[in-house]
Order: structure tokens, then C-alpha cells, then sequence
């Protein structure tokens, strides 16, 4: 930014802090807003300094404190700023200049952290944990608690001994962030309070990209919206509590929808005892699970308009045995699920693209190219008034399979296309195929099934 535009923009007070201090100028980041810097201080009024070589954690601590009681914002010049055991006060607003403000974690406890406040702001920080873990209670890089209003946006976060961010009992927004190389998780928000996480950039994290979990279940409303996760890994093990790019457990009517994820050994979306969820319009694939899983104790879950390209089994929304039930599947694109996932299954093993269970209607879906079912309707007696119509099927070993076991309910399958392999409809008894080819059959479809307007492809 030019001296002149500066002093243009920002007024007197701070004219005279760039001409007494011309680095100052030219490092102030023109991605920064009016209100950010508009009657702000430099953090060298307070002697911290980048690039000095000692702990600047007392002197940090003493300029956030005095900022916030005065109600101003303090700006960071670039430059690197070793710190450790900052406790953001209440109205702390820190900005810096994008990708060029390090702040790196000097060890010995936690690194930033605030709780029970109404408002904190950071952005344009680079926040560095050095790979080095944060004790003192702290779960986070970045950790707050019982923050009504959190805004961390345009972050750079890399190196988390834990989880990058963590919040408990926090409303507000996480945008713009790039979240990389954390030991847990990317970002990890418990008894959320009107939480946005959206546009944000997480890759390469050990156990989870966005966790969103409650302590017991009731509604949160969390939107997590056009973020980028990708390379996500599963460290701990397990059979899908960990590895997951989007995890949802316990907290109702959430909104995931826009965003791109490539790469995780589980599931790109997965909801536990997660009732009115709503996964849309997000672009999945390299899973190495089931891509979208809504399971155990769900109920009224929508899963739409999604696009999912390699994982071991498409959609799941079932658990009927648990109280999984109502939802509606429609209008995505499923392709190349395999029979091949991270662990040994249960029977009927991995590789159907979309399976269900109860009260669920499945229409107006593309399946092409899975190792065993295109879609899956129940599972012994786990079925229950279930409508699969008007999907195109392609490239599979049996289109459609159904439960006829004793006490499984009701499916109605009509107008569907189907190109199959071993059979465009069937019926199973668990494990065991039960019945032969059901499209066009004359004689021998279970009770429990209605057909209508099908055609083999």
C-alpha cells in the first residue's frame, strides 16, 4: 500500500504512526478492512516486536489486555511472534497481514485462548504450533469457551499438537482459514451456540477435518458451507469415530452443503444420532468408507444433489434397529464404489451405493459402477414403508436388493432403469439371496414388495 493511500484511508492518528514508522505503511495488508484498522494501534507501541528472539508472551498479553479495555483494535506488523499462554480478554480484536503475521507457539502451555466472553475477532494471523502438543486444559490452537460472538477469519493455522480450533459453547463464524497438519482434528466445536464454519481450507488432518458434536442431543444449527477438506486420516483407528472430512454427532439441524472433499478414510459427511440434517449439493470422492452415513438414532434427514466418486459404499441412511428413520434421497450422482474399505464388515459387506432402511423415499438418482448393490432396501426384518422410484441404475452387480425376511415391512419400486450384472431386482433373506429376477416375474414376489414399471436396460 502506497504512504500516500494510507493516510488517505485511515486518518490522522494513524498518519502519524506510518510516518514515524514507514515499515508500518507499507506492511499494512490491503485485504484488511476500514474497520479493522480505522483508529487501531501497532502492536509496536507496546513493544512487541517481530522477529525478536525471546518469548514475547508478557508484553503480548499486557498490549491485548489494554487494547480491549480501551475498545481498539491492535494491529500486528509482519513478522514472527513467539508466544505462549495468551488469554484473549473480552473484546479482543487482532488483525494482521495475511500469510505474512506468524505467530508461533512457544511451548510451555497453552497458546491462544479465551472463556466466557462476548466477542473475540482475529484475522489475517498465520498461527504456528510448531507440532508441539498444548497443555493447561487446552485442547486447541486456537481454544475458546463460551464465546458468544467468535469471528476467526482469513487464518492460517499448521502444526496443531491437537485440534487447530476449538470451541466449546461458541456461536459466530470460522471463515476463510487454511487449517493444516493437526495431530486431531482441523477444527472441533462441541454445544455450538449459531455456529457458521464456511470457505475454509483443511487439509492433512490426523483424525478429522470439522467436527461438530454435542453433549447430548439437541438442536445446534451449525451451517458448514463451500469449505475444501481433503487428505484426511483416521491415526487412531476404529470404525468410523475417527476419519471423517464432516462429523456430526448429536447435534440436530445442521446445514452441510457446497462443500468439496477429497480424500479421507471414512466418510466425506457422517451424522450420528444427528436428527434434521441436511447434506446438499456437496462434491465427494477418494472416500474410504461409506461417502455420506446418516446413522444410529437419526431422523428426517435430507441427502440431495451430491456427487460421490469412489468410496466403499455411496449413501447410508439406515439403523432402523437404533431408531434410524425418515429421509429422502434424491438427485445424486453415485460412481465406482467398491467392494474393498478399511476394516472387515459385516455382512452384506461394502460396495452398494445407496442403502436404506425405514421410512425413506429414494428418487431421481444416477448409480453406476458398485461391486454389489445399486441400492439396498432393508435388512432382515429392518424394513419399513420405503419408495424407490424413478432411478437409473448401471454398471452393478444386482440393482435393486430388498428384504423379505420375516417381519421386514413394506417397499414400493417403480419406474426405475436398471442394467445389472446378476439380476435387475431381488429379494434377500440377510445374507441369502431369496428369490430370482423379480422384474417381469409372474409369480414368486414376496408379499411384502410392490412393482411397478421397471425396465432392464
Amino acid at each position: 500500500m502506497q504512504r500516500r493511500a494510507f493516510l488517505t484511508q485511515f486518518g490522522t492518528g494513524l498518519a502519524a504512526l506510518a510516518a514515524s514508522r514507514p515499515a508500518l505503511a507499507q506492511s499494512a495488508p490491503q485485504g484488511l478492512s476500514l474497520a479493522e484498522l480505522r483508529g487501531s494501534t501497532s502492536a509496536l507501541d507496546f513493544d512487541v516486536r517481530p522477529g525478536a528472539l525471546d518469548n514475547q508472551s508478557t508484553a503480548f498479553q499486557r498490549m491485548l489486555d489494554e487494547t480491549a479495555r480501551r475498545g481498539i483494535p491492535v494491529f500486528l506488523p509482519a513478522g514472527t511472534y513467539v508466544i505462549s499462554n495468551i488469554k484473549l480478554p473480552d473484546g479482543a480484536i487482532v488483525a494482521g497481514v495475511p500469510g505474512r503475521t506468524q505467530l508461533v507457539y512457544g511451548g510451555d502451555g497453552h497458546f491462544l485462548s479465551g472463556q466466557t466472553l462476548q466477542q473475540v475477532r482475529l484475522s489475517g494471523l498465520v498461527i504456528d504450533g510448531a507440532n508441539r502438543w498444548t497443555g493447561a486444559g487446552t485442547d486447541g490452537l486456537v481454544d475458546l469457551r463460551g464465546v458468544t460472538e467468535a469471528t476467526l477469519e482469513d487464518l492460517t493455522i499448521r502444526g496443531a499438537g491437537q485440534d487447530g480450533i476449538h470451541l466449546e459453547r461458541c456461536g459466530g463464524r470460522v471463515a476463510d482459514c487454511a487449517i493444516s497438519g493437526a495431530a486431531r482434528f482441523g477444527l472441533f466445536a462441541v454445544e455450538s451456540t449459531g455456529l457458521t464454519i464456511r470457505d475454509n481450507r483443511i487439509e492433512a488432518c490426523a483424525n478429522g477435518g470439522i467436527i461438530v458434536h454435542r453433549w447430548s442431543e439437541a438442536h445446534d444449527g451449525t451451517i458448514i458451507a463451500n469449505n475444501r477438506i481433503a487428505d484426511i486420516g483416521a491415526a487412531n483407528g476404529g470404525t468410523g469415530q475417527w476419519g471423517n472430512a464432516i462429523n456430526l454427532f448429536r447435534a440436530d439441524d445442521v446445514l452441510v452443503t457446497g462443500n468439496r472433499i477429497e480424500g479421507a478414510a471414512f466418510s466425506a459427511v457422517r451424522g450420528n444420532a444427528a436428527r434434521g440434517l441436511q447434506v446438499i449439493g456437496n462434491n465427494c470422492r477418494a472416500l474410504g468408507e461409506t461417502a455420506i452415513y446418516s446413522e444410529f438414532g437419526f431422523e428426517n434427514a435430507v441427502v440431495a444433489d451430491n456427487l460421490i466418486d469412489g468410496a466403499a459404499n455411496g449413501i447410508s441412511v439406515t439403523n432402523f434397529n437404533d431408531g434410524g428413520r425418515a429421509a429422502t434421497v434424491s438427485g445424486n450422482v453415485i460412481r465406482n464404489i467398491v467392494a474393498s474399505g478399511p476394516y472387515t464388515p459385516d455382512a452384506p459387506g461394502f460396495g452398494t451405493g445407496i442403502g436404506i432402511e425405514a421410512d425413506t423415499t429414494v428418487t431421481g438418482n444416477m448409480i453406476e459402477g458398485t461391486a454389489l448393490f445399486g441400492i439396498n432396501v432393508g435388512w432382515g426384518p429392518y424394513l419399513r414403508d420405503c419408495v424407490i422410484s424413478s432411478n437409473v441404475i448401471r454398471d452393478v452387480r444386482i440393482g435393486i436388493g430388498v428384504s423379505d425376511a420375516p417381519g421386514a415391512g413394506q417397499a414400493l419400486i417403480s419406474a426405475n432403469v436398471i442394467a445389472a450384472r446378476n439380476g435387475a431386482i431381488r429379494a434377500h433373506r440377510w445374507a441369502e439371496l431369496s428369490s430370482g429376477e423379480l422384474v417381469g416375474a409372474r409369480r414368486g414376489v414376496p408379499g411384502n414388495i410392490v412393482l411397478a414399471n421397471n425396465r432392464i436396460a
